[in-house]
């Protein structure tokens, strides 16, 4: 009996989505919750189009570093005015502080992460790919092929790239504040620092006090 056929439907649901943002409006890493136990999300957001992605705080980490690592290597390699933004650009982006944009809808959660330089464009491009149980072949980053795990591409400016990388960093660094004994992160309910053999359950800072 030859197998039964697969209905457009359900041929949908299963099709891999590459949501594609080529000129976005705002790329951001931002947080939910109170320092200690932070969500953390990246947002992109281009006209009525909005996209964000659950990671770990090392991903968002680890992703601003090898942006402003990659903004180095292209001036070093193809000079300083392939950072610079056309005459035609628009002005540089101000500093975003704005919080993300609500509703908070998690598209999904992201396990690979590609970066790379597109030279026609002359732009960052950044690729989060969801989350998976199978291995991930590298030829799917940043790649149109149709099997493989959702992904959200962002091209971005030198300029914007260089804005999220700042951002990220703050987020990051915003969390709990470090103990001026230990630099361990502070913990609401108390803090055992071991720079004093974990003998006090306390704050240190309220001890200076």
């Amino acid at each position: 009996m030859p197998p039964a056929p697969v209905s457009p439907t359900l041929a949908r649901v299963m099709a891999r989505v590459i949501h594609v943002f080529r000129r976005p409006d705002r790329f951001v890493a931002g947080t939910v919750g109170e320092p200690g136990d932070r969500a953390f999300y990246l947002q992109a957001i281009e006209s009525s189009r909005t996209i964000s992605v659950l990671l770990e705080k090392q991903q968002v980490t680890v992703l601003a570093e090898r942006i402003t690592a990659l903004l180095g290597e292209v001036a070093k390699r193809f000079g300083e005015e392939n950072l610079r933004e056309s005459a035609d650009a628009a002005a540089s982006p101000r500093s975003d502080t704005d919080p993300l944009a609500v509703p908070l809808e998690e598209e999904f959660r992201v396990g690979t992460m590609g970066l790379g330089w597109d030279a026609d464009s002359s732009s960052i491009v950044v690729e989060l790919l969801a989350v998976t149980e199978e291995e991930i072949d590298e030829s799917v980053v940043l790649d149109d092929t149709e099997e493989g795990p959702d992904a959200l591409r962002v091209f971005l400016s030198p300029d914007e790239a260089k804005a999220f990388a700042d951002r990220a960093e703050k987020v990051v660094s915003a969390g709990r504040a470090p103990c001026p004994l230990c630099a361990e992160p502070l913990d609401p309910e108390g803090h055992v620092c071991v720079r004093l053999n974990g003998y006090h359950d306390r704050n240190p800072v309220a001890e200076t006090e």
